[in-house]
């Protein structure tokens, strides 16, 4: 069985470089809190920077609640991120799907980021029901991301 790509995008009036951090290295400003598998709300959500780098959010105790691993870093055009969140968005070691969010240079000065979660299929029986999920959520954290950007403009 496969399942279609979850893919979306925004444009944002920041550089490829200005955006890419803000995605990046500034997701816990905004990620909107309580929207996360932890337990409690994030107090970051950390993407270290570098391959095989840990992609993780970070609770005001400073519980840790794993979500994948960094797959490629590729500043300022892309990077490449494992899932590893199952159905429930609980962290599974054994599951891996990609998210890939590349960042393209506008005429405008401005930046569109491109985001497509691929290998939904990995779910098995629960798969249909994920990308259903993904499907509404990506769209809705890239708004956020969107209005975190201009508000640092």
């Amino acid at each position: 069985m496969s399942i279609a790509p979850v893919k979306c995008s925004v444009d944002v009036e920041a550089s490829t470089t200005r955006a890419f951090e803000l995605f990046a290295q500034r997701m816990g400003a905004w990620w909107p809190r309580g929207k996360t598998p932890g337990a409690r709300p994030h107090a970051d959500l950390v993407i270290e920077p570098h391959k095989n780098g840990r992609w993780f959010e970070r609770d005001a105790e400073g519980q840790e609640t794993p979500w994948g691993t960094v797959l490629s870093w590729e500043p300022p055009c892309r990077l490449l991120l494992g899932w590893q969140l199952d159905q429930n968005f609980r962290y599974d070691a054994a599951l891996l799907m990609e998210v890939e969010i590349l960042f393209e240079e506008l005429g405008t000065g401005g930046t569109r980021v491109s985001l497509e979660h691929r290998n939904l299929e990995r779910l098995g029986a629960e798969a249909e029901n994920f990308a259903g999920k993904v499907r509404s959520g990506w769209p809705d954290r890239l708004g956020n991301f969107a209005q975190h950007a201009a508000a640092q403009l």
